[in-house]
C-alpha cells in the first residue's frame, strides 16, 4: 500500500526530480528543570504506553576506535521511516552505555527477533555484562556490525541523523543492505511489560 500511494505521490508530481535530503537545525538541548512539573507520572505513562504492543529487535554495532568488542542494546522502540530514500529509525536513551558505542562505529544492524528468542532479548537488554557471550552472529555485508543468528531479518544501516526527544535520542539510519532468514516465524512481541 505504501508503495502504491508513492507511486501516485510521484505521478501526480510530474516525473521523479531527485532532491538531496536536507538536515533540519540542531534543537537546543537542555534539561527538565526542577520546578517543571511533568503533566502525567511517569509509571501510569508507562502503564498506558504498554498497552500498545511493539516487536522486538536488538541493535547490533561493530566495534569501533580500538573498542572492547561489538556493541548492543534490545531495542521494542524501531520503525521503518522512509521508503524513499529507505530510512529507518529507533530511540535510545540518553543514559545508555551502548549508544555512544555505536555513535562511534557510525553504523548499525538491526535484528528482528522471533518469538523463541525471549531469552537471546533479555540477554541484550542487561546491563555490564558480555552481551555477546555465546551468541551466533556472522557480519553484516556494509557495516559489519553482528546479526544475529535465527533472527527473523536484519537491516543494516549507517547513521543518518540523531536529534534529540526528551530523555531519549532518535537515531536515523540509512539502510544500505537488507534481508530476511525465517519469514514464517512468528515475531517477538512485548505488550504490558511481557513477551507474548
Amino acid at each position: 500500500m505504501a508503495a502504491a500511494a508513492v507511486r501516485y505521490l510521484r505521478s501526480a508530481q510530474g516525473p521523479p526530480v531527485a532532491r538531496p535530503v536536507e538536515a533540519l537545525p540542531r534543537p537546543e538541548l537542555r534539561c527538565v528543570g526542577d520546578d517543571e512539573r511533568a503533566p502525567v507520572e511517569p509509571a501510569e505513562f508507562r502503564r498506558v504506553l504498554g498497552s500498545f504492543a511493539t516487536g522486538v529487535t536488538v541493535i547490533t554495532a561493530p566495534a569501533a576506535d580500538g573498542g572492547t568488542g561489538p556493541a548492543g542494546f534490545a531495542c521494542q522502540s524501531f520503525s521503518s521511516l522512509s521508503l524513499d530514500p529507505p530510512l529507518v529509525a529507533f530511540m535510545v536513551g540518553r543514559t545508555s552505555t551502548t549508544w555512544p558505542r555505536i555513535a562511534r562505529a557510525g553504523a548499525f544492524c538491526v535484528n528482528v527477533l522471533g518469538a523463541h528468542q525471549g531469552e537471546l532479548c533479555r540477554g541484550f537488554a542487561r546491563s555490564g555484562t558480555d552481551k555477546f557471550a555465546g551468541v551466533g552472529y556472522d557480519r553484516a555485508p556494509v557495516s559489519g556490525a553482528p546479526r544475529l543468528a535465527e533472527a527473523l531479518a536484519w537491516i543494516d544501516c549507517a547513521v543518518h541523523a540523531v536529534h534529540t526527544g526528551g530523555d531519549h535520542l532518535i537515531v536515523v539510519g540509512r539502510v544500505t543492505a537488507l534481508g530476511t532468514n525465517a519469514p514464517d516465524t512468528p515475531p517477538l512481541l512485548f505488550h504490558n511489560g511481557r513477551f507474548l
